[in-house]
């Protein structure tokens, strides 16, 4: 999705957006429309041609009201659009699919299992991953880094999961066609159709590795997942297949497209690029802007379980609502200079990984491996530059970039800097 910086009087007319188009994320321009939307209509009525319908939430405060208060919705009967009045099988099952209690005793352990503590003796193995997606520039200056994030994931998180390396490849496509039906590059057959197969492929693949693990599960994600204590009770084989859908699904969707908006971000703006390499401590302020400003996640859904009003809108019981995400994180009303890419913001309350009960499992490892990356590449590599046509991804629910290359100089001893890192500790 493209980032701009909107006009002050935008020209935008709230009886034509079509803010479900998924061509608007790859093509078009969300950005003005959202300003407008916040500023004239911040709970907005969208009805589609097929009589479907839906209201968007663009503003900070409201986005936060429905994604964390479960007594008015529920994510339990879809949380994307591309779910909009279909139901939701994985309702009540899927943990991002489900309301508390349930979702608190599926999320705490899985959130220990995944946090910086518990992740402790898999740093070498993150290192490594990231090296190894880093590994083309050591061989080439022109290489695509949006093709190179989008392999990382499955090396690291694909990895803890216990997945053979021979799948990593189709899984990597798989996630992808499943939030970008419509990309023809990802399509196989027409939209409906790739979303339905890539569904079932990827519920018989967890299915048939948790039949396999069966007995005797393995020291790795899915084993965890097998045998862990969810409230009193083991997950059942269908809570199993979904949620090992959804945490490769989170993995595959969110880190490669933080990182690839926050790179362009950074080549468009050469002095943030050289402060970032020469100040060590703005790394991580610099990722949390990264996050904001790129909000991989475009979009969540929930439904109204009872009557509610929104910035004095009033939405009926039942009504699907899309919190749209790369908006709240540009409202005026808490985020100074919204349009800007500011490396040393503070305060920085961004909604990235979504709010409240629904805050992203892993969101520390999200942060953890993305102050990794970044931190190599600026050691790395003494010029960053774009050397083609950056090509977005065409979904309305992740807001992300399918093709960036960039041509990349080395720093002198680069390579021998890389092969001391990958050296185990104490070596």
């Amino acid at each position: 999705m493209r980032i701009t910086v909107p006009g002050q009087d935008p020209e935008v007319d709230l009886e034509k957006i079509d803010l479900f188009d998924p061509g608007l994320y790859a093509d078009g321009d969300p950005h003005p429309i959202w300003k407008v939307m916040r500023e004239r209509a911040p709970v907005h009525h969208q009805v589609l041609p097929d009589g479907r319908a839906f209201w968007s939430v663009t503003r900070y405060e409201d986005a936060c009201r429905v994604l964390d208060d479960h007594e008015y919705f529920t994510s339990e009967r879809g949380t994307l659009l591309l779910a909009l009045d279909v139901g939701d099988p994985a309702g009540g099952k899927m943990m991002a699919a489900t309301d508390p209690p349930r979702h608190a005793a599926m999320r705490d352990p899985l959130a220990r299992a995944l946090s910086p503590k518990g992740l402790a003796a898999r740093q070498q193995q993150l290192r490594a991953a990231v090296h190894g997606m880093l590994a083309p520039a050591l061989t080439q200056d022109r290489w695509d880094l949006a093709t190179a994030a989008a392999e990382f994931p499955m090396a690291f998180t694909g990895a803890i999961m216990g997945i053979p390396e021979r799948d990593w490849p189709r899984l990597t496509r798989c996630t992808t066609m499943a939030v970008a039906p419509d990309d023809t590059e990802f399509m196989e057959g027409d939209a409906a159709t790739t979303l339905m197969s890539v569904h079932h492929e990827l519920f018989g693949y967890f299915a048939d590795e948790i039949r396999e693990r069966a007995g005797d599960p393995p020291d790795d994600l899915i084993g965890f997942l097998m045998t862990m204590n969810a409230g009193g009770e083991q997950l059942d084989v269908q809570e199993l297949v979904y949620n090992c859908y959804s945490l490769l699904l989170g993995a595959n969707v969110t880190t490669p497209h933080v990182l690839t908006a926050m790179m362009l971000a950074l080549i468009e703006d050469p002095d943030s690029l050289r402060r970032m390499a020469e100040t060590p401590s703005l790394l991580s302020s610099g990722v949390e802007e990264g996050l904001r400003w790129s909000s991989p996640a475009n979009h969540f859904m929930r439904y109204a379980v009872r009557d509610v009003t929104l910035s004095g809108q009033h939405i009926p019981a039942g009504s699907a609502v899309a919190v749209w995400l790369g908006s709240a994180n540009r409202d005026e009303a808490v985020f100074d200079d919204p349009y800007r890419f500011d490396i040393a913001r503070s305060g920085n309350r961004h909604l990235a990984f979504g709010y409240g009960n629904h805050y992203c499992v892993g969101a520390s490892l999200a942060r953890i491996t993305l102050r990794m990356i970044v931190r190599e590449m600026l050691d790395l590599f003494e010029s960053i530059e774009l050397d083609g046509p950056v090509e977005h991804l065409r979904s309305n629910f992740v807001a992300g970039i399918k093709h960036m290359p960039i041509r990349t100089r080395l720093r002198p001893g680069a390579e021998r800097m890389l092969v001391e890192r990958q050296a185990p500790a104490g070596a």
